[in-house]
C-alpha cells in the first residue's frame, strides 16, 4: 500500500509542477479584449446572449452545411467506382450531382448566394 501511496504523491507533485511551469513560463501574459473575444459568432460574451442574428448567417450556415454533407456522400461512391458497376454508379453520381445543383440554382435564384447585399 505504501508503494501505491508513494507513486499518487509523486504524480500529483510532478502534474503540479508541470501545470506550475506551463502556466509560469507561458507566452499569453497579456489578455487583450481581441484576443479573448471569440471571432465566429461575432457577439460579445458578456452581454445578452438572446440577441437576434441576421436571417444571411443562418442561411450561408445552412448552405456551407448542406455541400459539406454531399461531399461526405460522394467519398463513398468514388472509393467503390472500380469494384462495381460502372454504368450503375457513374448515374447514381449523376443524379445526385443533378440534384444538388438543382438546389444550387434555386438558393441562387432566392438570393440567398448574394453576398453584397
Amino acid at each position: 500500500m505504501s508503494i501505491f501511496l508513494t507513486f499518487a504523491l509523486s504524480m500529483l507533485i510532478l502534474t503540479a509542477l508541470v501545470s506550475f511551469l506551463g502556466t509560469a513560463l507561458s507566452k499569453k501574459l497579456v489578455f487583450d479584449r481581441e484576443k479573448m473575444s471569440p471571432f465566429e459568432c461575432g457577439f460579445s460574451p458578456k452581454f445578452n446572449a438572446r440577441l437576434p442574428f441576421t436571417l444571411r448567417f443562418f442561411l450561408i450556415a445552412i448552405i456551407f452545411l448542406v455541400f459539406d454533407v454531399e461531399l461526405i456522400l460522394l467519398f463513398p461512391f468514388l472509393s467503390n467506382m472500380f469494384m462495381s458497376n460502372l454504368y450503375m454508379m457513374s448515374s447514381l453520381i449523376l443524379v445526385f450531382i443533378t440534384i444538388l445543383f438543382g438546389g444550387l440554382i434555386h438558393e441562387w435564384n432566392q438570393g440567398s448566394l448574394d453576398w453584397s447585399v
